[in-house]
């Protein structure tokens, strides 16, 4: 047992370092305010003063504030859930994949986004967890507790279906996948999320080869836990019905997202980091 802690604690000594040095290079690497994404709402911290508006329960003005102007005021206080953001991000097998040897597993990719995004949000005063594994709390300690956490490998069947648990209600939610499974547990993880009205983004996160189908010839697929297998002598025929079906998924994606109030949208791993990550920013601010 102890050399086998042993052997873990020194394995992950080993690969948390490097993430955490290119989150925060990624994080570095996109410019925004110094300040959080800070709202009015019901919670326990003062926020800011503002002009009563027509319609202002009397309850709600500072009659002190009031009484140093010529107009009532009314003390804001910061909407505390708001500001808590839980991430998913796929430890499913499909993850694992990476059509050439100089690209590095979508798994790879989607990790430094959600911990990049959680540095981000972190210094902006936010709330940080990972769904199912670590609750939203802030702070530099949390940075090093989600990457602990996001250090693992691929675990689970051949497609992951995004998990809710810890998401606080009114909060933002993240989910980066392939979403190359069934879609019914995405779509139920939306409803849940919904009903907690919690609102945020999908990121499809797929290798350049999933996205071209660069096969010709024979070829055999099977997916990277080994549960789906197919062999085709002419693959290139494939390509159309193939190409025209991930338009279709990422279609429905689309439409799921909608129908909640949530954004998608696709990452390729050939690709920068940089344009996910301030997407992902800027769809947790409702903006595109």
């Amino acid at each position: 047992m102890t050399a086998t802690l042993q052997a873990r604690a020194e394995a992950l000594g080993q690969t948390l370092p490097p993430l955490l040095a290119e989150a925060e290079i990624l994080a570095a690497t996109v410019m925004l305010g110094e300040h959080g994404r800070r709202r009015a709402g019901l919670g326990d911290e003062f926020w800011q003063y503002r002009a009563a508006h027509a319609g202002d329960p009397a309850r709600a003005i500072d009659w002190r504030r009031s009484a140093r102007a010529d107009a009532h005021f009314v003390r804001e206080r910061e909407w505390q859930a708001a500001q808590s953001v839980t991430l998913w991000v796929d430890p499913s097998k499909s993850m694992a994949f990476a059509g050439a040897k100089d690209r590095a597993p979508k798994a790879d990719r989607a990790r430094l986004l959600a911990l990049a995004l959680a540095v981000l949000l972190l210094r902006g005063g936010e709330r940080v967890g990972l769904a199912g594994l670590a609750l939203p709390r802030a702070g530099r300690t949390q940075i090093v507790r989600l990457a602990a956490r996001l250090s693992g490998d691929e675990t689970g069947g051949d497609y992951g279906v995004p998990e809710t648990a810890g998401m606080v209600g009114h909060g933002r939610a993240v989910f980066l996948s392939d979403f190359l499974g069934p879609l019914e547990g995405v779509e139920q993880a939306l409803a849940r999320a919904a009903d907690r009205g919690v609102r945020g983004a999908l990121l499809q996160i797929l290798d350049p080869a999933e996205e071209e189908f660069p096969f010709d010839g024979r070829v055999i697929f099977e997916s990277m836990g080994g549960g789906l297998r197919h062999e085709t002598q002419q693959a290139g025929q494939l390509r159309a019905r193939y190409l025209a079906r991930l338009a279709e998924r990422r279609d429905r994606l689309t439409q799921l997202a909608r129908a909640v109030g949530w954004q998608f949208s696709t990452h390729h791993t050939g690709g920068p980091a940089q344009p996910a990550l301030l997407w992902l920013y800027r769809a947790l601010e409702g903006g595109r």
